[in-house]
Parts: structure tokens; C-alpha cells; sequence
């Protein structure tokens, strides 16, 4: 008996193992299904969401000119596996928890893709690391990098003056240079905010016109009763910006100091030699190239645009760069057929709440989407957004968005609910028996069930997304990294050959 039990024993523990190891292997072979994926029956299936497949993308991109490129890949749909892809005409939101899976398999693969220009913004450098080897087979790589996230040295310069043509532009970067750098918990003074930007207009105007580099208006901000910008001004024609400087300068004592202390925080970027390097030529005989927006448009280049976050951000000027290519790209739609791009522009606006922080975005999103500028908002979570363009901004951007992408990660019960909502309903029927004396009787009862509840969205494991596209029903979404798409080899590579190599002493 004592031997028998042994053997059973023995057997026990070897099935358990067995069983064990075919588990392993059919989740790593993705045999595994997630349970969320029982609830992809109820949702956008078949002819209903023809409009976001990889053939419904393709008729928007013959009717649009586009060649060489479908639209941006999201995935492939759980329920049918068909490829899931934007048009060309589309913008989106896409919200992602930390490690969700949005850089491997969102950014990474939408810049691989992307068949003209690319501006991507970061506070990483993996990005930069898995694609630009891939897009300088397509054209020119410029690496804004001006708190060396990739130790990028200041090979070229871009001069945000240059964006400065008159009163009405200079007006534009002093507001954005406000927005980008003001911390998101403090509040907006009426007089002292709006002055501030006043001032730094016509700075920036005076700068701009007497061709002075962007630190002369750091440099004049330091200095309350220094009138050369008036003079400048003046001698331009510019006498409505010079009054206003006037008016500032000859205010009270108190009051001064508060507006110019205002402005000097505003360009309280510029302090960082570092930065100021890439944004100014280090003299009149400088051998490096400068970036050129109007010009950056017309190829099919890719700019990464790369902060940190928080004290000595540099984000202002990547916001400010951001904006400068993005409207020369619709000044330039307006000269091609139909008013957009025939080939078109890419913004990967990642990290946007952090580094890219452009307060009329909302206002903007569908018609850029009009241009040929396809622009996709990367959120760690609804608040993020609501921190940056408030509630009714966030919900601007969100309703103008054409395709709203969840990646999960997301503890909000308020977003969960509202998203809980959007996804949808299904019909359960229940049946009911009742015994008597003359027989059996059956009854049927239908009642409405949410599809996802917020506990299943809370929980949504990486590999899944939920896609809201105009005019379909929700979508449960299989997202592919990159590791598993035609780029793999290349992009794995390329970011091999920029780890550092490790040295082992002897």
C-alpha cells in the first residue's frame, strides 16, 4: 500500500508538471486567452467597423492621393483578427497607463510606418533608440536634445524667432512659452499673467526684428527699465508694441517688478546654456545647418523633440518647435490640391501633459485632420488632460478625436464608468422553470448588461486595447509590438547597437 501510494504520488506531481509546462508554452505561444476577450462577441465585429479595417482605410487613401501607405496600424480586432488601421484624415486620443504596452506597440510602429514626415515628442530616448536608423532611410533625422536625454550633441539650430514674422505671431509664442512653462497647479493671474505675455510679445517682436538671438530677450527681461526694445520697435513701425512696453516699464515700482519677474519665469529656460545652444548660432560664421520648419514639411525627415519634465524643463521650446512645424505644414496644405498634405505629416505627441503642453490643441484637432496632419495625444489618464486644457478642453479633444484608444492601466472610476458606457450593452436572457400539478412551465426574461464593467476595463491586460472610432461600435483591439511586426529585425538592431556596452575589467 505504502509503494502504491508513492507511484500515485509520483504520478500526481509529474501531471501537475506537465500541465504546468503546457501552460507556459501555450501563453507564450498567445494560446492563452485573456478573459476579456469572451466579451469581443458583443462588440464591433464584421461589416459594422469596415471603416477602420486595413480595406475601409485603404478607399480613404485612394480618394486622398496617398500612396505607399493605408493609414496608421492600431491592431488587429479580436473577434476576426482583421487588421485595424486609421486613415489619413483621422486624429486621435490614446490613453495608457504606464507599462501598457503604447511605445512598442503604438509609437514605435506608427513612425516605422509613416510614409512622410514625423514629429514625435519624448521624455525618453527609447524611441529614438528602435527608429531612427529606419527613418534615415526615408530622410534627414533631427534630434532636438537640448537636456541630453540621448547625449545628442547640437549639430544644427533652430532659431524660434524665426517663427516671429509680426505682432500677431509674436503675441502666439509668448502665450505658448506661458502655457508650456507654467506649473499645472498653480493658478492663472488675470494682470500679472497677461502683462507678462504683453511684454514678452514685443520683446520677442523686437528681438525678431532687429535679427538679436532669443537670450537678448532673457537678457533685456533682467533689466526693468532697459527701453531698447522700444526704440527697436519704434524705428520698425511696430508703434502699438512699443507703447505697450512703454506703458509697462513706466508703471509703478511694485508693479513692474511683478510683470518683468512674470516674464523672467516664462523664459526661465533659457538660463540652461545647454539649451540655449540649440537655439541660437554660436556666431556669424556657425558651419551648422539650422532647421527650417517650412522646408522640414516638404520632406519626408523626422523630428524627435525630446524633454524632461518638472524644474529646467525645456518643454516650452518643445512645444513652441512643435507648433512652428505643425502650422507650416497646414500653410503649406493650403498650396496643395484639395487644401492637404499629399503626403502626410505625423505628430506623435507623446508625454503630451508633461513636455508638450500646446493649450489651443483642442480647438485645433479636427481641422488638422482636414490638412493631411495626422495627429495622435498619447495620456497616461483623463486627468492628465484635465490638468492641462481642463474639463472641457480634455473633453474638446476627446470628442474631436476620430479614433479614442484605452491601452488599460487606468485607476479613474469616473473615465472607467464613462468609457464602461461608450463600449455598450448586450441583451442576457435567462430562463426560469416553475413545477405543478398540470406540468412544466418555462419562462424567458431579457435584461441589458454592460459589455465591460469598470472592474474589467480597470483590469484589461497589456495586449489588449479599446478602440471608439466615428461611426462604429467599440472594438476589442489584439495589439501587435513591434517585436511581432515586418520591422522587427531592424528596429531590434538598431537598439542593440545603442546600448552601451558593458565592460568587464580584467
Amino acid at each position: 500500500p505504502m509503494e502504491s501510494w508513492i507511484v500515485l504520488g509520483g504520478l500526481v506531481t509529474i501531471l501537475v508538471a506537465i500541465s504546468a509546462l503546457v501552460g507556459v508554452v501555450a501563453s507564450s505561444r498567445g494560446l492563452v486567452r485573456p478573459r476579456i476577450d469572451r466579451a469581443a462577441r458583443f462588440m464591433g465585429t464584421g461589416r459594422p467597423i469596415f471603416e477602420v479595417t486595413r480595406k475601409g482605410a485603404s478607399q480613404k487613401a485612394r480618394r486622398l492621393g496617398v500612396t505607399g501607405s493605408d493609414g496608421v496600424f492600431i491592431g488587429r480586432a479580436v473577434v476576426g483578427g482583421v487588421d485595424l488601421v486609421t486613415s489619413w484624415e483621422d486624429v486621435g486620443v490614446c490613453i495608457a497607463g504606464p507599462r501598457t504596452g503604447k511605445t512598442t506597440s503604438q509609437v514605435i510602429p506608427a513612425i516605422a510606418d509613416a510614409p512622410g514626415a514625423v514629429v514625435t515628442t519624448s521624455n525618453k530616448r527609447d524611441v529614438v533608440d528602435a527608429t531612427r536608423a529606419l527613418r534615415a532611410a526615408t530622410g534627414e533625422v533631427w534630434v532636438f536634445d537640448p537636456q541630453s536625454i540621448v547625449d545628442e550633441p547640437p549639430t544644427w539650430w533652430w532659431n524660434p524667432l524665426s517663427y516671429v514674422i509680426n505682432e500677431v505671431k509674436a503675441a502666439q509664442l509668448a502665450k505658448l512659452l506661458s502655457d508650456a512653462s507654467r506649473d499645472r497647479n498653480s493658478r492663472r493671474d488675470a494682470f500679472f499673467d497677461g502683462s507678462a505675455e504683453t511684454l514678452l510679445a514685443g520683446m520677442l517682436l523686437a528681438a525678431a526684428k532687429d535679427h538679436r538671438p532669443l537670450s537678448q530677450v532673457y537678457l533685456w527681461l533682467t533689466d526693468v527699465n532697459n527701453d531698447d526694445p522700444v526704440y527697436i520697435l519704434k524705428a520698425t513701425g511696430e508703434e502699438k508694441s512699443a507703447a505697450s512696453i512703454q506703458q509697462i516699464i513706466a508703471a509703478p515700482e511694485k508693479q513692474k517688478g511683478g510683470i518683468y519677474g512674470t516674464a523672467q519665469q516664462i523664459m526661465a529656460f533659457m538660463i540652461n546654456s545647454e539649451a540655449v545652444r540649440w537655439v541660437e548660432p554660436t556666431g556669424a560664421t556657425d558651419p551648422r545647418p539650422e532647421f527650417r520648419p517650412h522646408e522640414f514639411v516638404r520632406s519626408r525627415g523626422t523630428l524627435y523633440s525630446l524633454s524632461k519634465e518638472g524644474g529646467g524643463s525645456t518643454g516650452p521650446l518643445v512645444t513652441a518647435l512643435t507648433v512652428a512645424v505643425t502650422e507650416a505644414a497646414e500653410e503649406y496644405a493650403r498650396t496643395e490640391s484639395g487644401g492637404r498634405l499629399t503626403v502626410p505629416l505625423l505628430l506623435v505627441l507623446d508625454e503630451a501633459a508633461n513636455i508638450c503642453r500646446w493649450n489651443n490643441l483642442p480647438d485645433l484637432y479636427s481641422h488638422y485632420g482636414s490638412r493631411g496632419i495626422s495627429i495622435m495625444t498619447i495620456l497616461q489618464s483623463w486627468s492628465q488632460g484635465v490638468e492641462v486644457w481642463g474639463r472641457d478642453g480634455m473633453q474638446k479633444l476627446w470628442t474631436a478625436a476620430n479614433a479614442k484608444l484605452y491601452l488599460g492601466g487606468v485607476d479613474e472610476d469616473q473615465f472607467l464608468a464613462t468609457l464602461s458606457s461608450l463600449v455598450g450593452e448586450y441583451e442576457l436572457s435567462s430562463r426560469s422553470t416553475s413545477r405543478s400539478s398540470t406540468g412544466t412551465t418555462n419562462s424567458y426574461q431579457a435584461r441589458r448588461e454592460r459589455i465591460l464593467d469598470v472592474s474589467d476595463l480597470r483590469a484589461m491586460p497589456r495586449g489588449r486595447a479599446i478602440l471608439l472610432y466615428s461611426g462604429t461600435p467599440a472594438i476589442l483591439v489584439r495589439t501587435i509590438p513591434w517585436m511581432k511586426g515586418p520591422h522587427a529585425a531592424a528596429i531590434g538592431e538598431a537598439i542593440a547597437r545603442s546600448e552601451p556596452s558593458v565592460v568587464v575589467p580584467a
